[in-house]
């Protein structure tokens, strides 16, 4: 994994009391995979296995109201159903914008997330 100047290299979500649960919704909802450091940060490997692109840190309190995290799908409605049946809840349904439709998210610890689709 290359960084590259002046783009978003990481994303760090404070989870609070909650890393087992919120590092366990991760995976079970987008099949995401950790490097763990200790008992209080678990690290998000980049999709390819080599780097990171964020963690879940316990140090930080999670909750809604900072930085919109947006991921992206390729399926939208299969992605609502993978976050409710993870245990998240949809604060926003889907709903369409010019460039496609968009849903948002929260996790166990409350950090709002959206996740968008072309069409």
């Amino acid at each position: 994994m290359t960084n590259i100047h002046h783009t978003i290299d990481y994303v760090e979500l404070g989870v609070g009391g909650t890393l087992a649960e919120t590092r366990a919704f991760y995976e079970q909802a987008f099949g995401w995979a950790f490097n763990d450091y200790g008992p209080a940060y678990a690290a998000i490997r980049w999709s390819t296995g080599d780097g990171e692109v964020g963690g879940l840190n316990a140090a930080r309190e999670g909750g809604r109201g900072g930085p919109l995290v947006l991921l992206y799908s390729d399926d939208l409605d299969a992605t609502v159903a993978a976050v409710q049946a993870a245990g998240g809840a949809v604060v926003e349904a889907p709903y369409e914008f010019p460039g496609g439709r968009r849903f948002h998210f929260t996790d166990p610890a409350g950090n709002e997330l959206g996740v968008w689709a072309a069409r």
